[in-house]
């Protein structure tokens, strides 16, 4: 699945206290038609302090892969700062540990989604590509992890107006902006409001945390 030809590339930043983790997705990354790789950073801090200079120049990332365990700064609150100062960069978190902790840390920060270091090369390009086009990503041991432990957020199910609830269940299954739009016979633009009213009457700030808050509350049912 590559990007159409008359779409602007999609912009990776990369953090990871690891150079040779880095060259190697710079390596892939460069293969792969549709991406483009404007930064990198070996510590939380220095991510966030470099994404500052790209968005003054107006070339803010489009997506950020997220090392968790690292030096000054560490992923999660990378991962908060990024996304409480430019809202429109996606944030994927990469990780060697499925720590329930860590994950329900990165996703409340604002994490679009979760990827283990094993995952596929192919993998982390498509993670890309969900999160450019508003779909959840989450490695399925991720997902079964967090189920039983994500913190009830602010307000119950009972604050959803009924299509809000219809939005949210849609958001859970996987459905994108377009998709929802189509599902309700609304333009895409009112989808993602309905979208951003959800996640702020909730207390989330994300799509995937909104997910794992449908499942939780019983809107639909986990995957076994």
């Amino acid at each position: 699945m590559t990007a159409p030809p008359d779409h602007d590339p999609t912009r990776v930043f990369l953090v990871d206290d690891h150079a040779v983790v880095r060259a190697g997705l710079v390596a892939y990354l460069g293969t792969e038609a549709g991406m483009v790789v404007v930064g990198e950073a070996g510590g939380g801090r220095e991510a966030v302090n470099r994404i500052a200079v790209l968005a003054n120049t107006d070339a803010l990332p489009d997506v950020v892969l997220m090392d968790l365990l690292m030096p000054d700064l560490d992923g999660i609150a990378a991962t908060a700062e990024i996304k409480s100062r430019w809202p429109v960069v996606e944030v994927i978190a990469v990780t060697s540990f499925l720590d329930e902790d860590k994950v329900r840390g990165a996703l409340e920060a604002g994490a679009t989604g979760y990827l283990l270091k094993d995952a596929a090369a192919s993998d982390v390009a498509d993670a890309i590509r969900a999160a450019v086009a508003g779909e959840m990503s989450i490695d399925p041991a991720v997902a079964k992890t967090l189920l039983a432990a994500l913190r009830s957020p602010k307000s119950g199910a009972e604050g959803l107006t009924p299509r809000e609830r219809e939005v949210i269940i849609l958001i859970a299954r996987g459905a994108t902006n377009r998709q929802i739009a189509g599902h309700l016979g609304v333009t895409e633009r009112t989808a993602r409001t309905h979208v951003s009213n959800i996640l702020t009457k909730l207390g989330l700030t994300s799509r995937t945390q909104a997910a794992m808050w449908a499942v939780h509350h019983g809107l639909v049912p986990s995957k076994p």
